[in-house]
This record gives structure tokens, sequence and C-alpha cells, in this order.
């Protein structure tokens, strides 16, 4: 386990008021259950030059405006059962199941590539519209385009929770993948995207950029990661203990 002074603040999204102080007026009676969320980080060129898509938020966002994440977002109930070319690994699958017993895999991945499609514009699929009812609206545009999901290029990465003493939490698995194998075109959304500024970055740059401290985290991982991709490390789990912030390994 990795001791508190080294890790991050582990709000994974970040809020634009501060943590509420236990024993006031403001503070909830209990801390709030964390919501399911699911983030996609996609990685290209990683033998040579790796570069790692990233966007800005809006000013406007209740969530770390100006600051610069991976795309992702809160996982649905119709993410559940919406059909797909493919399934995850066994092993994604397995890891995913290990910590959460009873929940769907598969819905984690597919709502980081319902997220990616709905801020980005990149499709994370392969040709070919699968039979279903899309009642969820960024669903039914993706199907729109032509595409089904495509979910053996996801890997999963990390979890992350958000500490107690936050308003809104979130329980956030990180998956990776290589962009030339996820992504029907690498080129994001110029117009209608939810996320400014969204581009490719090499490493160097993104760890130049404004970061939350869970995404400049996971960075480091990821740093780790294109070193060797065929033989990833086990996923980081960072929560908030008793004892204040720990990570462990999945």
């Amino acid at each position: 386990m990795t001791s508190a002074k080294d890790l991050p603040d582990l709000d994974p999204d970040g809020e634009r008021d501060l943590p509420y102080r236990p024993g006031t007026d403001d503070a909830p009676r209990r801390a709030p259950r964390p919501k399911d969320a699911a983030t996609l980080i996609l990685v290209r060129d990683v033998a040579r030059a790796p570069e790692i898509l990233m966007g800005r938020r809006a000013s406007g966002h209740s969530f770390m405006p100006d600051k610069y994440v991976f795309p992702g977002g809160k996982v649905d109930r119709c993410d559940r059962f919406i059909a797909s070319h493919d399934e995850l690994s066994p092993r994604s699958e397995a890891l995913l199941r290990q910590e959460n017993p009873g929940r769907h895999p598969r819905a984690f991945a597919l709502a980081a590539i319902r997220e990616t499609w709905e801020e980005t514009g990149l499709v994370v699929g392969r040709p070919g519209r699968l039979k279903g009812r899309m009642s969820d609206a960024g669903w039914a545009s993706f199907m729109a385009s032509g595409h089904g999901p495509h979910l053996s290029p996801l890997h999963f990465f990390a979890r992350a929770i958000t500490p107690p003493q936050r308003h809104k939490r979130f329980d956030a698995r990180f998956f990776i993948a290589h962009a030339e194998e996820a992504l029907v075109d690498q080129r994001p959304a110029r117009d209608g995207a939810e996320m400014e500024d969204l581009r490719w970055f090499s490493l160097a740059d993104a760890f130049k950029l404004d970061l939350p401290n869970v995404t400049r985290f996971i960075l480091g991982e990821v740093q780790a990661w294109v070193q060797a991709p065929e033989a990833p490390q086990a996923p980081a789990f960072l929560r908030w203990g008793r004892q204040g912030p720990r990570m462990d390994r999945l």
C-alpha cells in the first residue's frame, strides 16, 4: 500500500465548492454514496512517440472547470443492456468483478465508450449497426453513425473513489486502449463535442496541463504502461479509508 503523503486528492471529477466540514451545518449526516463512473484513456503511437487524448472542461462546468481530463462520465442504467460486437477480455472482466460482485462489468466499458462519443465525437466501434431499441439519445446517435460498440480493445486500468467529505462522489473505473485498435477515426470532433481544446498530447505536454490531481496520478500510471503495454501492472485502486487516502493494486 502506498503511503497517504504520496497520494493525490482522490476526487475524480473535482467540485467547484470546497469539501464540507464534518460537524457543521453543511455536512450531510452520511457521506453520499459514490455513483459509478467510467473513463477512457486513449493512447496512440505507443511504440514511437506516445500521445494521449485529453480535453478541457468548459468554464461553466460544476466539476473542475477549465481542467484537462480524459473523456468519461457517469454509468447509466441503459449501458448494461447495449449489444456490442465483442466483449471485454477475461482478465478485465475478472478484475472488474473482483471488487464489484453483482455489478455488470461490461456496463462500465460501454459507459466509457458512450461518454467518449458524447464528449469527443470519436467512435470506439466496428462497422455494422446492432439490433436493439435505443431509448437513450447518446446511444441512438452512436448507432446512427453506422457502428456498434467494440469492447475488446478496452483494458481495465485503474479505479478511484471520491473522498467521503465531498457533496458528490464517484466510483470511477479507468480503461486504457490503443487508439489504432479502438477508434474508427482518430480525428476528434471540432463542433458539437462537450470538451474544449480536444486534441492529442505527448505525455510530456500532458503533464504541463492544468490537471485534477487524480488525473495527474493516472498519467503517471500511463507513463509506466507505455514502457510495457503487453505486460501491464495490476490496476491501481485509489480510495479513502479511516486513516486517509490509500492505494492498493487489484
